[in-house]
């Protein structure tokens, strides 16, 4: 059989964890492979050693059947490996070209660089591929999944025949990812091999034939997609079987938590990105809020937590006016938020987990007495969360939080949220980037805070998330409130015109 990759045996260790240990994956020429795997059981960590970015401890790696060493991401990409990494790595004053020829521009033109001729081999290869991309644009003025065709033209630019995707689809919106699946098509049509890393099962029944699963570092099987079920996956994945639908009685919702009145909030660009909205949040229920993303759901998530001010307006929590507490106020009157972005909204990178679990309280009894932090207790604080939110790291509460994986990043940022007790809870893509073992008990905490009472603010762009947690759904576009279901009397083609703005009719159901 001709293999385009082989990699056999492959183990890696780094302090305190062996990432991979003793991997096999083996992929043909001209197949979507999935690499499918729990957050931290060393997908990345395999691709990065194939990629030439560490190198294995043990095993050996063949491209086209013959042995090689991958030494750096140079080597990678002699030998026909691209990669499209899950944060982009792009220069955003830029233009597409320039970034595409970064790089490999002195060997390929003598010293003179020559966009014009880049910038129309650009052009023939976006052509080609279905890619869609201005060579002239500039990467700060193009959407996030344009940014990401541009980082696979930078692949098929240096004749790239194998691909590796890393989590690709974990920033873009649904018709995003279904263009990125028919771009992928396109690339195998054309003789193309792709990894594709992912642990959404859904992306694996669309566009893989064959799927590879490691837990915990281990290889457990490799399957045909198309003969086996999204369950045994999962099953293989967790090492358990898991349960799609998530589990819960019908709420009892109490006073309303949060109340919000015709809230009128400019973006940067100085235009309205909200629109006197109004909703009330009660005790006791999960309200989502739907919509393509863009349409004002982070400015309101950013206004009722303090990070951004309101042009006019109410917000009340527990019936008191908020407008104008500062971020501090309002995380100690009872408000939690399980940021968008982890990174850069959720943690302190360069900080320990034990440190990043009491960003809001080190100021408190007993994580401090008289202005002195009490590590112990600190210490036992974080302990708890990671045991109860199975955070894992290479040193547990001493972990530099950069060196950990994105969904135990995210489970980091949950438990803390949610062991501070806030009467109102917002979750903003709590799950994303998770795998499906971590969203299922992520459900459960939420659904849990619900049932003690808690108002949860759900803000998703999965609208399975969204079915499955709420009691109601609140449908944002455009800034404005479209319009208010019962989540269990709606279905994704209701939900999905009210995204595109068409309001419900009155009084029909």
């Amino acid at each position: 059989m001709d293999y385009v990759v082989e990699m056999v045996g492959i183990r890696k260790e780094f302090p305190g964890i062996v990432a991979n240990d003793d991997i096999t994956l083996r992929l043909k020429k001209g197949e979507i492979h999935a690499l499918l795997g729990e957050n931290g059981a060393g997908k990345s960590t395999l691709m990065s050693i194939l990629f030439g970015m560490y190198q294995p401890d043990r095993g050996t790696i063949k491209v086209s059947g013959k042995e090689v060493r991958i030494t750096n991401p140079n080597v990678a990409s002699r030998l026909g490996i691209g990669m499209v990494h899950q944060h982009f790595k792009l220069v955003e004053p830029f233009t597409v070209t320039e970034n595409i020829i970064l790089g490999s521009e002195t060997r390929r033109l003598g010293f003179m660089l020559d966009v014009r001729t880049a910038a129309k081999r650009v052009e023939e290869l976006s052509k080609k591929y279905g890619l869609n991309v201005d060579p002239y644009a500039k990467i700060e003025d193009i959407s996030v999944g344009m940014q990401q065709r541009v980082e696979i033209l930078k692949m098929l630019y240096r004749d790239a025949e194998v691909l590796i995707f890393d989590e690709p689809t974990a920033v873009l919106t649904p018709q995003e990812i279904e263009d990125l699946q028919n771009i992928m098509k396109n690339l195998v049509k054309e003789g193309k091999s792709i990894i594709l890393i992912t642990h959404k099962l859904k992306e694996i029944k669309a566009v893989a034939d064959r799927c590879t699963v490691i837990r915990r570092g281990k290889t457990i099987g490799t399957v045909d997609v198309a003969e086996t079920s999204r369950e045994e996956m999962a099953e293989m994945m967790v090492g358990r079987s898991i349960s799609f639908k998530v589990d819960k009685v019908e709420s009892k919702p109490g006073e309303p938590v949060l109340e919000i009145q015709s809230l009128t909030v400019k973006n940067s660009k100085k235009v309205d990105a909200l629109k006197a909205f109004t909703l009330d949040v009660r005790a006791g229920e999960i309200i989502g809020i739907a919509g393509v993303d863009g349409n004002g759901q982070s400015e309101l998530v950013e206004t009722i937590t303090g990070l951004m001010k309101a042009e006019s307006g109410s917000i009340r929590l527990n019936g008191q006016e908020i407008s104008g507490l500062s971020v501090r106020e309002r995380n100690e009157n009872g408000i939690g938020h399980i940021p968008e972005d982890r990174q850069k909204r959720g943690l302190v990178l360069d900080y320990t987990l034990e440190e990043n679990i009491i960003l809001q309280v080190y100021n408190k009894q007993p994580y401090s007495k008289h202005g002195i932090l009490q590590p112990a207790v600190i210490r036992k604080h974080a302990e708890q969360i990671i045991q109860s939110f199975d955070v894992r790291s290479g040193t547990g509460a001493r972990s530099v939080v950069r060196s950990m994986s994105g969904g135990n990043q995210q489970k980091a940022i949950i438990g803390r949220e949610v062991e501070r007790d806030p009467d109102l809870l917002i979750a903003v893509q709590p799950t994303r980037g998770l795998d499906v073992g971590s969203i299922e008990y992520i459900h459960k905490r939420l659904v849990e805070q619900r049932d003690k009472g808690k108002a949860v603010l759900l803000v998703s762009l999965e609208l399975d998330e969204v079915m499955n947690l709420s009691d109601r759904i609140a449908v944002i576009n455009n800034g404005e409130l479209v319009g208010i279901v019962n989540a269990s009397e709606t279905n994704e083609q209701e939900l999905g015109l009210m995204m595109a703005g068409i309001h419900k009719e009155e009084g029909t159901s």
